[in-house]
């Protein structure tokens, strides 16, 4: 019953608010129809094109009576924002840490399939060296993960020193939480705060984010180098190597 003026414009709202974490699907259909409630003269025929008749409502007489614009909406769940993890290494040094994130709300029945077995497979996308790890939990699960960062310029500084690999996994069947275990690699060059945030999302519905902030403090003192004064008003020399880390 919405009439709407040539070239109008028309905003439906869409609104979200997911109970559990999985993938939504829904569909928004918008019908329009003549307000003198004439047809088009478009006929459909048995020949007509397939992808078009979808889009049509046909009267008693073949012709046009509404035409149907389909919109698919997919929803996914995402965890609210969790706390930050911080890794903190001296620069010129490297540091190797085991880092547990905790998902929560994760699916039984949405995660076992037909022929869910004794193992839990992580999958993983280009970005993601993930193996695949089994430890008889009911329930076949699988996980992509990625390392994202805010800009180009953080990503930049960041991606070839940090390195992250999944190695293990905990399933609690009780309160719903997988526990995934990354093994985080990080060697700064020099002191440096930047943030970057592990993505995970799990196939059979649900999307968590967990901010990591590195920190590179300042390195140990390389030398000493003393000067032995030689009298007032005359100069004192010493000379050191420094060796360029770069071309």
């Amino acid at each position: 019953g919405i009439r709407l003026a040539p070239k109008e414009k028309l905003e439906i709202p869409v609104l979200f608010m997911p109970t559990e974490m999985k993938f939504y699907k829904a569909v928004v259909v918008i019908h329009v129809m003549r307000e003198n409630g004439e047809n088009w003269p478009y006929v459909v025929t048995a020949k007509s094109n397939t992808h078009l008749n979808r889009n049509v409502t046909v009267a008693e007489n073949g012709k046009t009576q509404g035409i149907l614009w389909i919109y698919p909406i997919n929803g996914t769940s995402e965890a609210p924002q969790q706390k930050s993890v911080v890794i903190r290494c001296q620069a010129r040094q490297r540091l190797e840490q085991r880092v547990e994130l905790l998902l929560i709300g994760i699916l039984p029945d949405a995660t076992a399939g037909p022929e869910a077995g004794n193992s839990a497979v992580f999958d993983k996308d280009e970005s993601s060296n993930a193996p695949e790890v089994t430890d008889g939990s009911p329930a076949t699960l699988e996980f992509l993960y990625e390392l994202q960062y805010q800009s180009d310029e953080i990503r930049s500084q960041l991606e070839s020193l940090v390195g992250m690999q999944l190695v293990e996994k905990e399933w609690d069947t009780e309160s719903r939480i997988v526990t995934l275990i990354f093994n985080v690699v990080f060697a700064p060059s020099k002191p440096m705060r930047n943030e970057a945030t592990v993505t995970i999302q799990c196939t059979a519905g649900g999307l968590w984010k967990f901010p990591l902030v590195f920190i590179a403090t300042e390195p140990e003192v390389d030398d000493v180098i003393n000067i032995e004064a030689v009298g007032l008003n005359k100069e004192s020399i010493v000379g050191f190597k420094l060796t360029s880390q770069t071309r």
